[in-house]
């Protein structure tokens, strides 16, 4: 019915299933309000986002919090009460805010204070609402930022890539006594993972292993929150590591994709994609790996956990809840982590208490199985020394995985995680995971602009008059030539290289030119 603000720009078919994944699809018996999310990919080639911020935000947020750059997420906020006067006899709406940032807390939150002003007033609601969130400063990592909406002022903490994995959010000190008190929210994007994980407690260790290798996953759940809880919890698991494959965290029939998911001609795709459709289990089941969980109730004690069942066993209508799969894990279980969770709820511990204490547990596992890899790939830069003024950097030598492997006899994970089991045989299939992939080319990424970064500081530090004297003028033409390109690429790529440094090799690029004859001189001035 509405698009706010009304310049934005959606395709047709980014409506039509903006529209449908608007609406929970299965039969939904409860009155009230509910929320949800979804993840759409655009349709229609890349267009520009209307904050330019020439990816500062990308390069310094957490890699898991960047921007999107081909999908967008559309937070839900769904109505349905009965109403008489409608043709249905009920009044359903959902109000949708369509981002390209994750922050799942901050977006649902700000939600719970328009939609239902929204549905009493409607469009002069959005109006004001959109005039205060356009005078929101940007999301800048690492900053506290008070973000006034409604009468109210919600304040929240950007996360940034430089802080230290599992600690606990910044107290944040706010100086200015705000009036009223702020609606403060201890995390943008982090989810209440022991709830999400309930019926699932006993199994997190083949689900962290079955996302870490990006396998194709089917969550069966009986609502979309439900759903998209569980598949945005999934997803989140291998934090800091980026969970490099596609998601869905809620599903439709109508979906543009369907077709390519259900198709049985080929291997299903890597992608974890959440559903409520009883239909879907008939079109899904050659999937490897489908998770049917009831709903999620917090109780005193521990909830009925799922068993692990095989895939023949799949009905299609009453399939009972469970991890329906002939995976076998590599790791065998932590059982000490089971123990210390149910600990937690006889001493009826708080659910983030718990949840903190299962987000270490998964980061620690996360960390053990990427440190290895890190040291490995960190010994293929070459030595410093190698690095010399005026020849092209040396390359970063070939991630060689034979080599990796011989590498675990003496610093593998066994030195940091006591879980034992076959960690070569994880490692392997990690490599043939887009997972890996992703990683690997980040982090060759960061590799090529350190060398880059070194490379300009070399320079900085060489005596270029004295290198000077016995060159030709095609030489030192050639030099400043290339010197000019790093320079351009030093500043487009924002490498990690000090101010200072550029500009002394800017300063040199003049002293070479100033020595050259007038004519020379004028052309590389042009």
């Amino acid at each position: 019915q509405l698009v706010y603000p009304h310049d934005f720009r959606l395709t047709e078919k980014e409506k039509t299933s903006i529209c449908y994944l608007s609406f929970p699809d299965s039969y939904s018996g409860g009155l009230g309000d509910t929320q949800f999310s979804f993840r759409l990919r655009q349709a229609g080639g890349s267009r520009d986002s209307p904050f330019q911020d020439d990816g500062r935000y990308n390069r310094e947020a957490p890699l898991t919090l960047q921007r999107e750059a081909a999908h967008y997420f559309g937070y839900v906020y769904f109505r349905q009460v009965k109403d008489s006067s409608m043709r249905r006899g009920y009044f359903q709406k959902s109000l949708v805010l369509v981002s390209r940032l994750p922050y799942v807390n901050l977006f649902q939150c700000l939600l719970q204070l328009i939609a239902p002003e929204y549905f009493d007033k409607l469009e002069p609601c959005l109006e004001a609402v959109c005039n205060e969130i356009d005078q929101w400063p940007p999301p800048v990592p690492g900053q506290t930022l008070n973000l006034p909406v409604m009468g109210v002022v919600i304040q929240v903490r950007i996360p940034s890539r430089v802080d230290k994995p599992g600690s606990s959010p910044v107290k944040q000190h706010n100086q200015e006594n705000l009036l009223p008190a702020p609606l403060v929210l201890p995390s943008v994007h982090e989810l209440d993972l022991f709830r999400c994980f309930q019926p699932v407690l006993i199994h997190i260790q083949m689900l962290w292993e079955l996302m870490l290798l990006g396998e194709p996953m089917v969550v069966m759940a009986p609502s979309p929150t439900v759903s998209s809880e569980m598949v945005l919890a999934l997803t989140s698991c291998l934090a800091p590591l980026r969970y490099c494959c596609d998601f869905r965290p809620y599903f439709t029939i109508h979906d543009s994709e369907f077709k390519e998911y259900t198709t049985r001609t080929q291997a299903p795709p890597n992608i974890v994609v959440g559903i409520t459709n009883p239909f879907f289990i008939k079109t899904l089941q050659h999937w490897p790996h489908i998770l049917r969980v009831g709903e999620l109730r917090m109780s005193g004690d521990l909830p009925k956990q799922v068993k692990v069942k095989k895939l023949a066993k799949l009905k299609t209508l009453d399939t009972k809840p469970g991890i329906y799969t002939s995976y076998k894990t590599f790791l065998h279980k932590d059982k000490t982590l089971i123990k210390r969770l149910l600990k937690g709820i006889q001493r009826k511990r708080p659910s983030e208490v718990q949840s903190a204490l299962l987000r270490r547990h998964l980061l620690e596992l996360t960390q053990s199985f990427i440190i290895p890899l890190e040291h490995y790939m960190a010994s293929l830069m070459p030595l410093q020394r190698a690095i010399t003024p005026w020849k092209n950097p040396p390359q970063i030598r070939p991630f060689c995985q034979e080599d990796f492997m011989k590498s675990l006899e003496h610093a593998g994970p066994q030195l940091t995680c006591v879980l034992k089991g076959d960690w070569l045989g994880l490692y392997r299939r990690f490599f043939k995971s887009p997972n890996f992939d992703g990683w690997f080319r980040q982090r060759h990424r960061e590799m090529t602009q350190k060398l880059e970064a070194l490379h300009l500081e070399a320079i900085c530090e060489a005596d270029i008059v004295a290198w000077m004297k016995d060159k030709s003028e095609v030489e030192i033409v050639d030099l400043v030539l290339k010197l000019r390109e790093k320079l351009v690429r030093a500043r487009c790529q924002h490498l990690p290289v000090k101010e200072e440094t550029l500009q002394r090799v800017s300063l040199y690029i003049d002293t070479i030119i100033g020595s050259l004859p007038e004519d020379l001189q004028t052309v590389l001035h042009h």
